[in-house]
């Protein structure tokens, strides 16, 4: 691996081997990591300036240079987010400490890495919860990918714009400060992901959810243009209404009262305390339309082909619906009569069951196929269907939940204990383990010889289901999801 001096080399060639300290020269200055096992994970690693100060609600500055050595095996702090009572971890994972300095990436890359591929993961959290620590790139790594896993600013601190915010930037880019930050660690990875063994010019951006959205509005992003190679959208829909810099700052404005502010000043915003800020200013944390950085919606630029040409993996989860909550009749109204029409299989199990289908093809599975449609006049999508309900849930539930195959994806099952988990589990991670390494290494999704996932086509329709039996699906769901697309505003009927 270029750059990087392994303490006692030979020992990691043992299974199970005990730690060893590795070091890694970037442009700010000297790492120092771990090595086990064939893998160096190096935490908390600077991707750009701590945004605090004059830095609060600010484009994301370059990373300050340090002076010896830094350590980077300690876990970091993740971005202020609410966090749960009692040291419970939050939706998205954390549990503490939280800080505004936080804009830090976590690296696994095989210790011998020579201008290996790279995936960079945006975790999910609704823009508002989730840590780069949170899903560990170690077996990517031990497969021969540098993973870069990133913090990135969130909940207000990432979405906010106000009046004067947008007087203090004179023209420049307001609000969309947590998509800013995805493209600075992008950037950051350019840069300096050579010295992990990497190679910056094969560079697959991923997420799911927040993260699988984010990365659908790094593809509207012109300045995320040329920083990745390929893409993978992990449920994050795909029709997005437009918000603009004027919606959110009229949220902001609506705020004020809760702040105890009246016609504040940047310096007054930027006075107050993180924790006031998260707790008092809420609304949407998604990004937004401002104008200047981002002009588009995904949705548009995916209709005006101003997307870049890469290819793309996108597919949802049956079991989205955990998302929209208890069900309520009110909910029932909101289902139009030709997409109610498309579902007499789930009408027929009750209203509830209507809904929450309509709900998980409607936010997710249509948007999807719709996404996959649009990519596909280029360079190949594929798009897939994961239903597979992991062993020690099938007692509660026969839907695969939202965010469901991440430790599938990642062969990574994190604390379960290993008597919870079946040889049906290990063999499905296995093969979405295989499907995706295929796909960040510059191929297909060959799924390790499992059979072939085809690219999507709007003439066969074909996606990859993993599920109870895992394979290609023809036409899958087509009455509904036809019904779904055809009832939408947000994009013109074909």
């Amino acid at each position: 691996m270029k750059n990087l001096i392994l303490a006692a080399a030979l020992s990691l060639a043992a299974t199970n081997a005990a730690a060893e300290p590795v070091r890694v020269k970037v442009e700010t200055g000297v790492l120092v990591g771990d090595a086990r096992d064939g893998v160096a994970s190096f935490q908390a690693v600077p991707y750009a300036a701590p945004p605090v100060g004059d830095l609060r609600w600010a484009p994301p500055a370059r990373p300050v240079r340090w002076t010896g050595e830094r350590d980077a095996t300690q876990q970091g702090p993740a971005c202020m987010q609410k966090l749960l009572p009692g040291g419970l971890a939050n939706g998205g994972g954390v549990k503490a400490p939280v800080s505004e300095d936080c804009l830090q990436a976590y690296v696994w890359a095989p210790v011998d890495a020579k201008a290996a591929p790279v995936l960079v993961w945006i975790h999910g959290g609704s823009h508002k919860t989730g840590a780069g620590y949170v899903t560990s790139g170690a077996a990517f790594a031990r497969d021969g990918v540098v993973v870069v896993s990133i913090n990135y600013r969130l909940g207000p601190f990432g979405s906010f714009a106000h009046p004067a915010l947008t007087k203090a930037a004179r023209g420049g880019p307001v609000g969309n400060y947590g998509l800013m930050d995805q493209v600075a660690a992008l950037d950051w990875v350019k840069r300096n992901i050579s010295a992990f063994g990497g190679d910056p010019r094969q560079v697959t951006v991923a997420g799911e959810s927040a993260g699988a959205m984010s990365v659908q509005f790094l593809m509207a992003t012109p300045a995320a243009r040329g920083l990745y190679r390929r893409a993978i959208v992990q449920s994050g829909g795909g029709w997005y209404p437009k918000e603009t810099l004027a919606d959110r700052e009229a949220t902001a404005v609506a705020a004020e009262p809760a702040l105890g502010l009246t016609a504040p000043t940047l310096a007054d915003l930027r006075a107050l305390p993180a924790q006031t800020v998260l707790d008092k200013v809420g609304g949407a944390y998604a990004p937004f339309v401002d104008g200047v950085f981002l002009k588009e919606t995904p949705t548009e630029a995916f209709l005006r082909r101003h997307v870049p040409d890469v290819p793309l993996m996108i597919g949802t989860n049956s079991g989205e619906d955990i998302l929209m909550g208890p069900y309520v009749p009110a909910m029932s109204a909101a289902v139009p009569a030709k997409v109610r029409a498309a579902y007499p299989d789930e009408a027929a199990r009750g209203e509830e069951a209507l809904v929450r289908a309509d709900y998980t093809d409607r936010v997710f599975a249509a948007p999807a196929r719709w996404v996959a449609r649009q990519a596909s006049e280029g360079a190949p999508a594929w798009l897939y269907h994961f239903s597979y309900v992991t062993s020690r849930y099938r007692p509660i539930t026969k839907t695969a939940y939202h965010a469901a195959e991440i430790e599938f994806v990642f062969k990574d099952f994190g604390a379960t204990p290993d008597r919870f988990i079946s040889p049906d589990d290990r063999a499905m991670a296995e093969l979405m383990h295989a499907c995706w390494l295929a796909f960040v290494k510059g191929g297909p999704p060959t799924c390790g010889g499992a059979g072939p996932w085809p690219a999507y086509q709007a003439s066969s329709d074909t996606l990859y289901q993993f599920g109870s039996e895992s394979g290609p699906r023809t036409a899958f769901r087509k009455a509904q999801l036809d019904a779904q697309t055809a009832a939408t505003s947000l994009v013109p009927a074909r």
